[in-house]
């Protein structure tokens, strides 16, 4: 009896686990995948599964080789300027929490944001221009005595801990629109130069910043040293070339950080795509080099090739996108269509690390912002009316990749054809994740193919879809 009951027992685990492989086998032949439309009938949405086969349909086709790899992925996510804060610190409690497991997380409905900018100071989707450091007219703080950033403690600082308690491997950048006003050639908030005077200030200024940061339990990952460093008109704003970015890092901000034991990388430029000879002429500087970690860009000007172009001359130094707005008076369809392409896709295909869209969160009028200088219709990821919640084009943009494409994955090599833009990943689970966006108006029928197997699928002109298996 003993016997027969190990042997039917025998049986039922062989059974069992038979029927867990072919299980796992139907699994593995397909593909999970999300969809967002132009007109929004579908967004972020699931789809029923694709199967694979090994019948080629003789259309367009996506091939994916995860074995041809290039640079890892730190993240995809927005800058969470002080308005963002502001507008998300003031819902309730339990609506706030839900909003930054939404956002933060990628389970069920989340986005699993996994990089965020900051700015240092305002930027100029603050309601008021500060630093960290600002001093009555006529006055000076060479030794920042009265450096602290009690400002950022209303805000900015409790929402982030909350979201760092979500995720605490979050990437954060952290990027000054302008040092103290005192610092300056103009004594102004808008334009002006550092004062070479204080270059070594301003170096221990930084320092200051990341151990204050460090302090209430926020890691900068990385710093830029001035946002749009050719667009002095913001507010704030500041004009540094490239030959004095070179100097003040080479002389002041890289040996300031290695004394006193910071980490945080140094990261180059932080502006547009029209001049990617502004972080290649720092890189050729010898003694520059070795405190830079690499270079961002926006895409207000230019091409997104402008990151290979650096690449390809300093392959070893890493690529960001740090920037780029959603119209507020701009439609849905364009906005999520040419960001996916210029951005999701673009970006990452020409060896960005990150994408990060400009920024989290505004409300129904596009505040808050400076005077004289802000950013008058800048549209949130997330527009916040009261207690009302609303989800924009670039929710869905960083949405396509941040739900399933963590920090630690890799681009893999995927083929473009015709109008469907698209990018390849493999996560550190190894799963493949294809973004794909349809440029034309047009349907298009297509076939994704790895190895010997294809999968057929379809997009209408101006859809973007995520598929994973």
């Amino acid at each position: 009896m003993i016997k027969r009951t190990g042997l039917l027992l025998c049986v039922a685990l062989l059974a069992g686990g038979l029927q867990t492989v072919q299980g796992q086998q139907k699994k593995n032949n397909g593909i999970s995948y999300w969809l967002t439309s132009p007109d929004k009938s579908a967004a972020l949405q699931q789809q029923p599964a694709l199967l694979f086969t090994t019948q080629d349909k003789g259309i367009a086709t996506i091939e994916v080789d995860a074995t041809k790899k290039f640079q890892p992925i730190d993240g995809f996510g927005f800058t969470l300027t002080g308005g963002s804060a502001t507008l998300i610190h003031q819902l309730p409690a339990a609506q706030q929490d839900a909003l930054l497991k939404e956002l933060f997380l990628s389970k069920g409905n989340g986005i699993g944001i996994s990089y965020l900018r900051l700015s240092i100071g305002a930027s100029d989707l603050s309601a008021s221009v500060f630093t960290y450091d600002d001093m009555p007219g006529g006055q000076t703080d060479p030794e920042l005595k009265h450096f602290n950033i009690d400002e950022e403690k209303k805000d900015l600082i409790p929402v982030l801990k909350k979201i760092v308690a979500l995720n605490p491997a979050i990437k954060i950048l952290g990027s000054p629109w302008t040092p103290p006003a005192w610092m300056k050639t103009n004594n102004s908030f808008i334009g002006g130069s550092l004062e070479p005077a204080y270059y070594g200030a301003y170096a221990q200024y930084f320092v200051k910043y990341v151990k204050a940061m460090k302090a209430e339990g926020i890691t900068i990952d990385a710093i830029t040293i001035q946002n749009e460093p050719l667009h002095p008109k913001n507010n704030p704003s500041m004009l540094m070339l490239a030959e004095d970015q070179a100097v003040f890092i080479k002389d002041h901000l890289g040996p300031a950080f290695k004394r006193a034991g910071v980490k945080t990388k140094i990261i180059l430029y932080d502006h547009n795509c029209d001049k990617p000879e502004y972080p290649l002429t720092i890189l050729r500087d010898k003694a520059a080099y070795p405190y830079v970690d690499g270079s961002a860009f926006h895409l207000y000007g230019g091409t997104i090739d402008a990151l290979s172009k650096v690449h390809d001359e300093f392959p070893e130094k890493h690529l960001y996108f740090t920037e780029q707005w959603s119209d507020g008076k701009g439609s849905f369809s364009r906005e999520l269509t040419n960001n996916v392409s210029k951005l999701i896709v673009g970006a990452t295909r020409n060896w960005s690390r990150n994408v990060l869209q400009w920024n989290l969160a505004a409300d129904a009028q596009w505040n808050p912002h400076t005077d004289q200088g802000g950013c008058t219709q800048c549209l949130g990821g997330i527009t916040i009316d009261g207690q009302a919640i609303s989800r924009n084009s670039s929710y869905y943009v960083i949405g396509h990749a941040s739900k399933f494409v963590p920090a630690g994955s890799v681009r893999i090599a995927s083929g473009i054809t015709g109008p469907l833009d698209n990018v390849a990943f493999l996560t550190p689970a190894g799963k493949t994740v294809l973004v794909v966006v349809n440029t034309d108006t047009a349907t298009q029928d297509f076939q994704i193919r790895e190895k010997n197997r294809v999968a057929a699928a379809s997009l209408r002109g101006g859809e973007v879809a995520t598929f994973v298996w």
